[in-house]
């Protein structure tokens, strides 16, 4: 097994599109904007070290917890006074365990994938309903069906696809696509090489097309690749990553703002320590910003939020503390640091940003006032940001 922490720790090939360089921008020292922890985590049994952010569902937030519940994650809800509870509570077995990606709302109940637990331990997808009833409509083998998802599902009409982590016919992962009464089909199996390698991250529908990312291979250096997939399965190699000042290892989705999609890569750019980059629909690619780790941030995870015409996003490292910030993005290129995480106010922002009530809201899966036992403080916080 492949573990989370070695990340936050430390078909055809067509369409292959050209790398352009924007002008360079100067790392913003930032204006700090009004920042509040809506909740802090308290470990078992409360929910405990968010990996994703949060879904929104008639004026309440839902998410997922690695950790916390009977210790193997839990669901959760939190208003936006701060008022929390425990959803559900995975138990490790047919129900899953450790959910890594989060919520996905369609008709009033929320759908997920869990990375452990099943019937074979290799992971589920499941819905709940927003009082907690839990159902598992997928349990995966560790075979040609995939093992390991940790991405959020993509909702098209009747049906959600999502991708896993290992899995498939040489254990570099796949797509899949499931419906709440429709069996888990397989899209594709990634192959590794030039393929592709280990899919984080969930999927955008752009004109009846499904982009993603993955995470490592594409080629020399095995940097990662964006990919895009049709809903009958056939996929291509969008764009390779080098490795250099173009970026390395992808691990967020993708983010579409008219015919270009935006994301970030972890690795690479100017300082080795990631970028935010665009990519158009027919495969030029522009690195808009590369990270200098300080002050700006480090090591961005999560996918790009859109509000007024913005970006906004969080780096899981960096900043003046070390762990990580918010900051706003604009087309040009221009970076803002909103706010810098410290330790007892949270610290390793990695899930997206939701925007509601003219705020931003996010989750750490690190940091709060609540210490463990016997170790440091730890256990995440929501936290909100004014954009």
């Amino acid at each position: 097994m492949i573990v989370c922490s070695a990340v936050f720790t430390a078909c055809s090939t067509t369409n292959i599109g050209p790398e352009v360089r924007a002008s360079s921008a100067n790392a913003s020292s930032g204006v700090a904007r009004p920042y509040q922890v809506v909740y802090d985590f308290k470990n078992v049994p409360d929910a405990a070290t968010p990996f994703d952010g949060l879904t929104e569902v008639d004026g309440a937030f839902y998410g997922t917890a690695y950790s916390g519940g009977s210790e193997v994650g839990a669901v959760f809800t939190v208003a936006p006074d701060g008022a929390e509870s425990v959803l559900y509570d995975f138990k490790r077995g047919a129900d899953g365990a450790k959910p890594f990606g989060g919520l996905t709302a369609v008709n009033g109940l929320l759908y997920g994938t869990t990375q452990e637990g099943g019937t074979k331990s290799d992971g589920t997808v499941f819905s709940i309903t927003t009082s907690g009833t839990e159902t598992v409509l997928h349990s995966f083998s560790g075979g040609q069906d995939g093992e390991y998802p940790r991405s959020d599902l993509t909702s098209i009409g009747r049906l959600l696809y999502g991708t896993t982590f290992l899995g498939g016919s040489s254990q570099n992962g796949t797509v899949f696509e499931i419906g709440a009464t429709q069996p888990e089909k397989i899209l594709h199996r990634f192959r590794g090489g030039s393929d592709g390698a280990h899919p984080y991250s969930s999927l955008t529908a752009v004109n009846g097309l499904l982009f993603g990312t993955t995470s490592e291979g594409g080629g020399a250096g095995n940097y990662g690749t964006i990919f895009e997939i049709t809903m009958s399965g056939q996929e291509s190699v969008f764009y390779r990553f080098k490795g250099g000042a173009d970026g390395a290892q992808p691990i967020a989705a993708l983010t579409r703002v008219g015919n270009k999609l935006y994301g970030t890569t972890r690795l690479g750019g100017a300082r080795g320590v990631g970028t935010v980059f665009t990519i158009t629909t027919s495969g030029v690619k522009t690195v808009l910003y590369s990270f200098q780790g300080s002050p700006d941030g480090a090591k961005p995870l999560s996918k790009l939020a859109v509000v007024g015409g913005e970006l906004f996003g969080t780096t899981s490292a960096g900043g003046t503390n070390g762990y990580g910030t918010v900051y706003k993005i604009d087309e040009n290129g221009a970076e803002v640091v909103l706010h810098r995480f410290n330790e007892a106010h949270g610290r390793g922002p990695i899930g997206r940003l939701v925007y509601a009530k003219g705020q931003l809201y996010g989750t750490t899966a690190w940091g709060g006032g609540n210490p463990r036992k016997n170790g440091p403080i730890c256990c995440g916080v929501v936290y909100k940001v004014t954009p």
